[in-house]
């Protein structure tokens, strides 16, 4: 295959790179590169600067902010922006109940919500995960009894990211507990987080932040038309939304910015007369990521040029993969650079000495969520390579 791009491909290119750098707050691309934590604002601000210029939803219909590009032009704009250290459209409005919402919500769902998902009016978080229904989610015991005019629900969701920010959850919940397959009997509801009946718990991660947490359901009354879809329909629907979920997951031009960040750290890093960097081992180690990066890269090329039919691609599952490991990889280089650094206390060290074993220890989920690379193992084994 032709792997350059266009020339009006490297126009399309050439004017998303200056629009990111020009019209995306400094500040805010400057600490996202330098791996800080975002604030909600930093995110709706982002968000709505891109939404404004119609480049949040690309990937919508046209009647909601959709564009209509080539897959390859999907894929210059999303890794364009991941040059740029652009924070991404939250994924669980822009990727997930958005193109769910367009494809099965009813008129009056899809108005209600859909020019406000794509705006980050609404945040959303992710009802799915439960403390005994995770990898097997169709075991979900989160209930929703019909009462009139309203669902009335209960149960325990658990994982669920950033609900502490989230204005609203699209959430899975069982309505017919008799269905012969248990997959049949689930639907889908949205419902505001500040509803009666709701409560939020954080959990403390490995990495000592509170990106999850647990959502307690007692007695949630949901009205009946926030239903997405049809009743006993959700299985359907969380399947279309999971595939959407997997999206540009392999992040490679995120890992190709942490890359250039732990460069920069290891010129600043003595080692004898020189610097880190002139070290010929740890040369070599940086050479081996940068040319994984390139490969992998050429390979989402393959999958973006081969997507027109919108067919699933299973060299996406290599992506997956491979992706994941590159990003684990260079976290481990970054810590490797800092050294004790990254271990000591506050005002002990410099501040991103300290960033580094975060990453590090929050990125061991990678090669988990969306599908986990075993998983993955096993797709490509039996339908690449035929084994």
């Amino acid at each position: 295959m032709q792997l350059a791009f266009t020339e009006d491909e490297l126009a399309f290119r050439d004017e998303l790179r200056a629009f990111f750098r020009r019209e995306i707050p400094a500040d805010i691309r400057e600490r996202h590169r330098h791996l800080h934590e975002l604030s909600k604002t930093d995110y709706v601000t982002v968000q709505r600067i891109l939404n404004g210029a119609g480049l949040a939803v690309p990937h919508w219909p046209a009647e909601w902010g959709g564009r209509d590009w080539s897959a390859v032009r999907h894929h210059i704009w999303h890794h364009e922006m991941q040059l740029a250290s652009v924070p991404e459209p939250l994924t669980f409005n822009a990727n997930m109940i958005g193109p769910v919402l367009a494809e099965f919500g009813s008129p009056e769902l899809k108005a209600r919500f859909l020019p406000a998902t794509a705006n980050l009016d609404i945040w959303w978080c992710q009802g799915f995960s439960e403390p005994d229904a995770g990898s097997d989610l169709a075991s979900l015991r989160t209930v929703a009894v019909r009462d009139g005019d309203h669902y009335v629900v209960n149960g325990q969701k658990t994982w669920t990211t950033a609900a502490q920010s989230a204005d609203w959850m699209f959430c899975l919940v069982r309505t017919d507990p008799t269905a012969a397959k248990k997959q049949a009997g689930i639907s889908m509801l949205l419902f505001p987080m500040d509803s009666p009946g709701v409560t939020i718990r954080p959990i403390e991660l490995i990495d000592g932040g509170f990106e999850v947490n647990e959502v307690f359901l007692e007695n949630v009354r949901v009205p009946a038309d926030q239903l997405v879809g049809q009743e006993n329909h959700g299985w359907s629907y969380a399947k279309f939304l999971l595939g959407n979920e997997r999206t540009g997951i392999a992040a490679i031009g995120q890992t190709k910015v942490r890359l250039e960040l732990a460069k920069e750290y290891a010129a600043q890093t003595g080692l004898g007369t020189g610097t880190l960097l002139d070290d010929p081992a740890f040369a070599a180690r940086i050479a081996d990521l940068d040319n994984e990066l390139l490969a992998l890269e050429l390979v989402q090329l393959r999958v973006a040029a081969s997507s027109s039919d919108g067919a699933p691609n299973p060299v996406s599952s290599i992506l997956k993969l491979r992706g994941t490991e590159l990003q684990q990889a260079v976290t481990e280089l970054l810590v490797d650079i800092a050294g004790p650094a990254a271990v000591a206390r506050v005002g002990e060290t410099d501040d991103w000495a300290r960033r580094t074993i975060a990453g590090y220890l929050n990125y061991r989920k990678t090669s988990i969520y969306g599908g986990s690379n075993e998983v993955q193992r096993t797709i490509i084994a039996s339908t690449i390579l035929g084994l």
